[in-house]
């Protein structure tokens, strides 16, 4: 929903003096708030006027500690009541009950909050103190919020379809988890919130950067204050830009469902193997409760992917300050761009010799790699190439810009309200999946280890040169389901240049393997795409690795299984482009002349591959064994 331009309904806890809940209310014209409730006063509107309320909810805000009962009567709809909560019995209007989805016409007003709490509205906005939502399975003693015990409801019983915690701990973890198990959508108040403690983060940041200017009286502090007022929406569209990553990446790993389940068991246990993680403090579910969870259709969500997210970023952050990477050179716009604009201008020098210049590095890099590729992005890609997190995500800023994947994301971003969220999230998805693929060869075939610079150079110089040659390098199949999603993504509204481009770099993340082999070898980048492309396409290792990326998993063992069986596949296929090149070399056609002199193993080979992949579905054992015989004939058994 476009909040902007659609009407949508809202109950919450809070009033307008209130600044979260008050905020919060004037954020859209569209809001028809049908109910609310603070420590004093119950407010019911059945069926407000959106232009109306909204300047009253505006009037209400900017009185000073104003509370429901100042709202002016004539403005609410028919039926509409204002309860003062010390109020023994309440007789309801109909439009009332209604409103909130209560049968009572007589009650009391802790029915009504409770109510309230269970309305059937598009928001549930808590902007007040307390705890109102536990889990089924907890008791009200645990939640620990007497005054609220009761008018409490479980997360299980709320019908809203989305909750937003402006509030601190208005539900808890299990009644978030519950709640989303049922269908709802939440994050968690640390979410939900996050932007706050960015925006003071960023202010303690600035400040320590201007201190310098001050000491040395080139900057007054009435100055310094009158800067800091100037950059106030600057610093609110950075702080923003970070949070939507966030949120986005909850999306994302949600989006995945099943899929999910290994890497991030993987994740919990690497997490609690180091002593960083406590599940049970952060309700997060046993390797058993994982797999009851998964077998019964249900994955992990949002709240606790969130809680997964937290932990990443701040593991991930801990392995690259205690490295040499917030060091590189690269990163000094990285550093520079995480301030306004106007003082990268004024003050440069302070900027480059800020203090704390290795740790928004390195919180920056952490933030990136985990929003981007999810929070089990660096872990897997660890445990599936032996490098560390430092490596990882200096390769994944030389696939970010080697394949300009920045330009894709900002033109994602734009299609906000033009496109569905859901085409929004695929195109997102198929951008992540070039992210992580190019990633991770880019690891495994030793691209990285040289300076950034000179690795993103070579790398976008490489994908320049083959780009001409792409309709002639991928197999039939693979380019007509690159069409396929292109016309697709234009069809759902996505403009047909930003469409085609995510279409047609999905096709070439076998770049980094080309220039190994180039290297390798020497010869040409085009004479080498040319034979790891043919011997692609007569083994069909396409498919192959198309199929096992489809392949289920059960366990960490078996996504660890498959992983190494599709790294053994891609080595298999480089080893014998390697070896047919240098076989081959005084050759016009090196890869016709392997064919040739090798025809009868060659069929014998690729028979066995095409019963494995054309016969029913991908197996993790059909995915080992083709690896195998892929590895054998790379070694010339």
């Amino acid at each position: 929903i476009d909040i902007q331009t659609t009407p949508f309904t809202v109950a919450g806890v809070g009033d307008m003096s209130g600044d979260v809940f008050g905020n919060g209310m004037l954020l859209s014209q569209k809001i028809r708030l049908l109910a609310a409730f603070d420590h004093r006063d119950i407010f019911i509107d059945p069926d407000p006027d959106t232009d109306a309320t909204h300047a009253e909810r505006r009037r209400l805000f900017e009185l000073p500690r104003s509370s429901w009962q100042d709202y002016d009567r004539a403005l609410l709809s028919k039926g509409g009541m204002i309860i003062p909560r010390t109020e023994k019995s309440v007789t309801l209007t109909p439009e009332a009950m209604a409103a909130i989805g209560l049968d009572k016409q007589k009650t009391t007003p802790f029915e009504i909050m409770s109510a309230i709490l269970k309305a059937p509205v598009d928001l549930l906005w808590f902007g007040g103190i307390g705890t109102y939502i536990r889990g089924q399975s907890e008791t009200d003693a645990e939640v620990g919020d007497r005054a609220n015990d009761a008018i409490r409801v479980t997360g299980e019983e709320v019908r809203a379809k989305v909750i937003g915690e402006g509030a601190n701990l208005g539900v808890t973890q299990r009644g978030r988890i519950g709640y989303s198990l049922k269908g709802g959508r939440c994050n968690s108040d640390a979410i939900d919130n996050s932007a706050g403690v960015n925006s003071s983060d960023l202010e303690v940041n600035i400040k320590i950067a201007l201190a310098a200017a001050m000491r040395d009286e080139r900057l007054t502090r009435a100055d310094r204050n009158v800067l800091l007022a100037s950059m106030t929406d600057e610093v609110a569209g950075l702080v923003l830009a970070n949070n939507y990553l966030q949120s986005l990446a909850i999306s994302l790993v949600e989006r995945q469902g099943a899929a999910n389940r290994a890497p991030l068991a993987r994740l919990m246990t690497r997490l609690e193997a180091a002593g960083e993680l406590n599940r049970k403090v952060e309700t997060l579910p046993d390797d058993k409760a994982i797999t009851e969870r998964y077998q019964s259709g249900k994955a992990l969500t949002r709240p606790e992917i969130g809680v997964l997210l937290s932990y990443s970023k701040l593991a991930l952050f801990d392995e690259l300050v205690h490295s040499d990477l917030p060091d590189e050179p690269y990163f000094e716009p990285t550093l520079m761009d995480y301030f306004p604009s106007e003082m990268q201008k004024t003050n440069g020098d302070d900027i480059r010799t800020h203090r704390l210049r290795r740790e928004i590095i390195a919180t920056i890099l952490a933030n990136e790699a985990s929003n981007r590729g999810g929070p089990a992005f660096v872990s897997t890609l660890t445990d599936g190439t032996g490098f560390d997190a430092a490596a990882v995500v200096k390769a994944a800023v030389v696939a970010r810009d080697g394949y300009g994947l920045q330009h894709l994301y900002a033109g994602v971003d734009a299609l906000d309200t033009v496109v569905s969220g859901s085409v929004q999230n695929e195109l997102y998805e198929e951008i992540g999946r070039i992210y992580a693929g190019v990633t991770g060869l880019l690891l495994t075939t030793g691209a990285v280890t040289g300076s950034i610079e000179q690795a993103v150079k070579a790398l976008q110089q490489a994908l320049t040169q083959l780009r001409p040659h792409m309709a002639s390098l991928v197999s039939e199949q693979a380019g007509e389901e690159a069409r396929r999603k292109a016309l697709a993504f234009q069809d759902s509204g996505v403009p047909g240049a930003l469409s085609e481009e995510i279409a047609l770099l999905s096709t070439m993340t076998f770049v980094p393997e080309v220039m190994r082999i180039a290297t390798a070898t020497g010869d040409t980048l085009d004479k080498t795409a040319e034979a790891f492309a043919g011997i692609s396409s007569a083994l069909n290792i396409g498919r192959l690795v198309t199929a096992a990326g489809r392949v289920p998993t059960a366990d960490l063992y078996e996504a660890l299984a498959l992983q190494r069986s599709v790294r053994d596949i891609t080595q298999a296929r480089r080893d014998l482009a390697a070896t047919v090149l240098a076989r081959y070399k005084g050759e016009p056609a090196p890869l016709a002349a392997w064919q040739k002199a090798d025809t009868e193993r060659l069929a014998s080979m690729t028979g066995r591959l095409s019963a494995l992949t054309e016969t029913g579905e991908a197996t993790l054992a059909k995915i080992s064994v083709a690896a195998g015989i892929l590895s054998d004939l790379a070694q010339g058994n």
